[in-house]
C-alpha cells in the first residue's frame, strides 16, 4: 500500500475567508460545529450536506493540529463580527427591544388575569 499526501481541502479567498473544497462553506463553521461537539458525520450528513464527511474529518484535523492559530483566527472572526455588529446596530437601532417585549407579555398575562383565563 502507497501513502499518499492528502491536501488539506481549504482555500483562502480574495476577502480574508477560508473555504471548504470547491465550495463556499466557511471553515470557521465546520470548526465551531465540532466544538460544540458535534460529530464530523451529523456535521456532513445533516447540517451541512454539501460538505463530504472525508473533507469534515480532514477540517477537524487541521483545527486538531493547528488548534493555537485557529483559535486566534476564530477570536479575531468574533472580534470582527462584534464590530460590525456595533456599527449596524448604531446605525439602525431595534424598532423594538427585548425590555419593550417582555413589558408587552407582563401586560397580556396581567390582562389574562383580570379577565379570568
Amino acid at each position: 500500500m502507497e501513502i499518499h499526501p492528502d491536501a488539506v481541502p481549504l482555500r483562502k479567498w480574495d476577502d480574508g475567508s477560508i473555504r471548504i473544497g470547491n465550495s463556499r462553506l466557511l471553515f470557521y463553521l465546520v470548526v465551531e460545529e465540532y466544538k460544540r461537539g458535534t460529530t464530523p458525520e451529523k456535521i456532513s450528513r445533516e447540517i451541512y450536506e454539501s460538505l463530504d464527511l472525508a473533507d469534515a474529518y480532514a477540517v477537524i484535523a487541521y483545527y486538531l493540529r493547528h488548534k493555537e492559530e485557529v483559535d486566534a483566527y476564530l477570536d479575531e472572526i468574533e472580534i470582527a463580527s462584534a464590530e460590525l455588529r456595533r456599527k449596524f446596530e448604531a446605525e439602525y437601532p431595534p424598532r423594538v427591544t427585548k425590555e419593550i417585549l417582555l413589558a408587552r407579555m407582563a401586560e397580556m398575562e396581567r390582562k389574562r388575569a383580570e379577565a379570568g383565563q
